[in-house]
């Protein structure tokens, strides 16, 4: 089927062709030649040719006067083209010239002639289509077939009245939304609802109306219309007249916005409203683009308003975690309206409105009024939301990390600096760790500035208090790994030491906790008190990779001392066992390497024959495999097992050798005064009251005292006791633990004084060895770099002063702040 109904863009030359067959005759080809007239304007007639294959019928349409066609027929005159026109105008058919063929030619010239519409067509037509749009308009039956009509306008089109047609049918449209106005301005006693759906009515009618419209003049549409740039389709010129008319009447316009904005506010207040009716009423704003001009910029300034007072409303009436489940509720709400019924583009600028009235404008009032509070409570869930809600404002995780800092400060020195929580001070940095962990990975996920702050804030108020803190953690590590400590499994005790190296790492004063770690390590190893040989070395790993192995070098020798202590006892033994000498005592020595444990006080005691005997056997045989060393015994730190042979009979007493000494005594008697038993054991008074009192006063009572009390008195008498009883067969007897006096803690302190003034002068000895000459800024500077405890910078002055003293260095003559190295 050919139906060129519209300019064609074929060359001239260009020929189309089909196959027309007559009826009962064989089957001709037929060669349609395009004129030149072919690329003419849509208005210019020409010739429709359908043809059906095998049914031998053509006919031509629409009304379009006349075809000339010529043809070569066949000599017969048997067969002939059945073409018919709609009008019933034929020309005659002529030869093309040249000789009969197989394959005749048709050749269809455009009309020579232009056709005419008859009288008043124009008229009649348009007629019927005004008609037809009123109908329309009015929602009425059309009495017109719809097929029929756009007939009737492709027809006219087709005659250059195209450009009438379309300005009547602009004409009749303005007119019926003309029309449509008065309805709305006698509204005054109309309700804000009713108004709203009254022109919500009123624009579905008119889009339903402008697409029937549009449908019945496509032809004008997308011919005449479409080849103007300048002239707006028939839908925008619907759109168009409802805008001008219509919406942009102001009292219609104030009172459709007005009705919106009512019923977004009842939404607002939790009344249930009409989605529906304010999706499609937006939509038209949308539609007629009056939508940001006209509604978005009021909605947004009334948006703002509403919840800069509701914030400042609901700050002053309800608590932080209540207040904030409110504004993460006003988020959600608006962003469903955004998808429910308002256009995307007011997103961004309605959720930036509500975020900066309730949170922007308060960030700082939430924390200060509520963040303490849940960080307190571990409110986990409340915590989380605050992070995301201030994550959403400017500056808000800012805000947040300032207050965040402040706190762990706060709370941390609380901690620290008080020293009535001494005893429990690093169980409750432990526990805060733990809690301020739980609330960076849950509800600040894991922000590494989080994470950054809270390491700065442990190190600075955990040195608020110098030293005192790395004492403590010292204790409690001994603690942990003393025997008898059943609070743990390994693994737990695993964890529980990885927790205090975190906290050991914020310390600046590691040497302090180095003096008193010693300390306690040497006590358990010496007294065979400690836990776990694998826990102990675990510990001393872990320091040694946070500190290196100059820290623990002397912790090593103390565990490599223990080992060699043993190696040196089977060879002792064996020696024993060669001299044919055996002796009731079984002796094991711990030889200690005194640089690597810490400096022990040497007590004079009157030790028994037997023992004085095997130490100087024991110091033949040690001095002999290594000559030139000295050997000091320790009794502070000797311990035995006796034998006991009692009424209820045979026991094993586990005890100190002080309290060896006194219990020795009473093979020789039954009552011995305090002041006898002290010249007897040569033993200090501190120390044999605190043995005296293990024995008479403990648990395990082998004395009695007279007379009875807890403290042990120079007058007081000790009787051994013959009732005595326990359902063990070895007894261990615990010596009362003198609590660590002032003076003794003062003492360790000073030895890391002593040692860190070594330190400094090292450092600037080998600092001005290196540099020569140097400024004393530079100087301290330099040293601030590789100390690793805190110094004063007085201090420092001090040391540097003494080494001029020692000539290790001198001032410049010219300058008092330049030193020169002296060689």
């Amino acid at each position: 089927m050919l139906r060129p109904s519209a300019p064609c863009d074929s060359s001239p030359d260009e020929e189309r062709r089909a196959d027309v067959s007559g009826r009962g005759h064989p089957k001709k080809r037929v060669r349609i030649a395009e004129p030149e007239q072919a690329v003419a304007k849509a208005a210019s007639a020409q010739l429709l040719v359908l043809a059906e294959a095998g049914q031998g019928r053509k006919r031509v349409r629409p009304a379009q006067a006349q075809a000339q066609v010529e043809g070569d027929m066949a000599d017969d005159g048997q067969r002939k083209a059945n073409f018919s026109a709609l009008l019933g105008h034929t020309n005659g058919l002529s030869r093309a010239g040249g000789k009969p063929a197989a394959s005749r030619k048709l050749l269809i010239k455009n009309f020579k002639d232009k056709p005419k519409l008859p009288d008043n067509y124009t008229r009649d037509t348009w007629q019927k289509l005004h008609e037809a749009v009123g109908t329309i308009q009015n929602s009425t039956s059309i009495k017109y077939n719809l097929e029929e009509l756009y007939q009737a306008v492709e027809n006219l089109c087709s005659y250059k009245v195209s450009a009438t047609l379309y300005k009547q049918l602009r004409q009749v449209c303005e007119d019926h939304v003309k029309a449509q106005i008065q309805q709305f301005r006698d509204t005054d006693s109309l309700d804000s609802s009713l108004f709203l759906k009254k022109i919500n009515k009123c624009w579905q009618d008119h889009c339903r109306q402008m697409i029937m419209i549009r449908s019945i003049f496509l032809f004008l549409d997308r011919t005449y219309v479409l080849q103007s740039s300048m002239l707006p389709s028939i839908w925008d010129i619907g759109i168009e007249l409802f805008r001008t008319h219509i919406i942009n009447d102001k009292t219609v316009q104030n009172k459709t916005i007005d009705g919106i904005l009512l019923l977004i506010e009842k939404e607002r207040n939790g009344e249930a409203v009409d989605r529906s009716l304010i999706r499609s009423l937006l939509s038209m704003l949308s539609d007629l683009q009056v939508y940001q001009e006209s509604f978005e910029q009021r909605f947004l300034e009334e948006t703002n308003c509403l919840y800069a007072a509701e914030g400042q409303r609901l700050m002053q009436e309800r608590e932080v975690p209540e207040y904030l489940h409110h504004v993460n509720k006003r988020l959600e709400e608006e962003a469903d309206r955004v998808i429910t019924y308002l256009d995307q583009s007011t997103q961004k600028w309605l959720v930036a409105s509500v975020e900066k009235q309730l949170l922007g404008e308060h960030l700082t009032a939430i924390l200060q009024k509520g963040l303490n509070h849940l960080l307190d409570e571990n409110r986990v869930a409340d915590l989380t939301l605050l992070y995301q809600l201030f994550s959403r404002v400017k500056g808000g995780l800012q805000v947040l990390l300032q207050h965040w800092n402040e706190y762990i400060k706060t709370f941390g020195t609380t901690i620290v600096v008080n020293p009535e929580k001494d005893k429990t001070m690093v169980e409750e940095l432990l526990d805060f760790k733990d809690k301020v962990d739980h609330i960076i990975e849950v509800c600040f996920l894991k922000n590494e500035k989080f994470i950054n702050t809270m390491k700065e804030a442990f190190e600075t108020y955990i040195n608020k208090r110098p030293n005192k803190p790395a004492e403590l953690i010292a204790k409690y590590v001994d603690s942990k790994l003393r025997a008898g400590n059943k609070e743990a499994t390994d693994e737990e005790l695993e964890r529980m030491l990885d927790k205090i190296m975190i906290i050991f790492r914020f310390i600046h004063g590691k040497d302090v906790f180095e003096a008193f770690y010693k300390k306690d390590l040497a006590k358990r190893l010496l007294v065979g008190k400690s836990a776990s040989v694998d826990a102990e070395k675990s510990m001393l790993s872990k320091l040694k990779h946070e500190c290196g192995a100059a820290f623990t070098s002397k912790l090593e020798g103390m565990f490599k001392d223990m080992e060699l202590s043993k190696d040196v006892m089977v060879q002792f033994k064996q020696y024993i066992q060669n001299q044919n000498d055996p002796s009731r005592i079984d002796l094991t020595v711990n030889i200690l390497t005194m640089g690597y444990w810490p400096t022990y006080t040497p007590m004079e005691i009157h030790l028994p024959a037997e023992m004085v005997k095997l130490q100087e056997v024991f110091k033949m045989f040690y001095l002999g495999k290594h000559s030139g060393r000295k050997l000091q015994w320790q009794a502070t730190l000797g311990h035995s097992v006796l034998k006991a042979d009692i009424k209820e009979g045979k026991k094993e007493l586990q005890v100190s050798l002080f309290q060896t000494l006194v219990l020795l005594m009473f093979n020789e008697g039954d009552e011995f005064s305090v002041e006898e038993i002290k010249t007897a054991t040569g033993i200090e008074d501190s120390e044999l009251k605190r043995t005296l009192q293990s024995l008479a006063c403990g648990k395990a009572r082998v004395l009695n005292k007279a007379p009875k009390g807890k403290d042990v008195e120079d007058g007081d008498k000790l009787i051994f006791n013959d009732d005595f009883k326990h359902k063990l067969f070895r007894i261990k007897i615990n010596q009362i633990q003198m609590k660590e006096t002032v003076e003794e803690q003062t003492s360790t302190t000073e030895r890391v004084f002593q040692d860190r003034q070594y330190q400094i002068d090292a450092a600037i000895v080998r600092i001005m060895k290196m540099r020569k000459t140097l400024s004393h800024n530079l100087l301290v500077s330099e040293l601030y770099n590789q100390l690793k405890f805190p110094v004063k910078p007085g201090d420092l002055k001090k040391r540097i002063e003494s080494l001029i003293d020692r000539d290790y260095m001198e001032r410049d003559k010219d300058n008092a702040n330049q030193y020169h190295y002296v060689a």
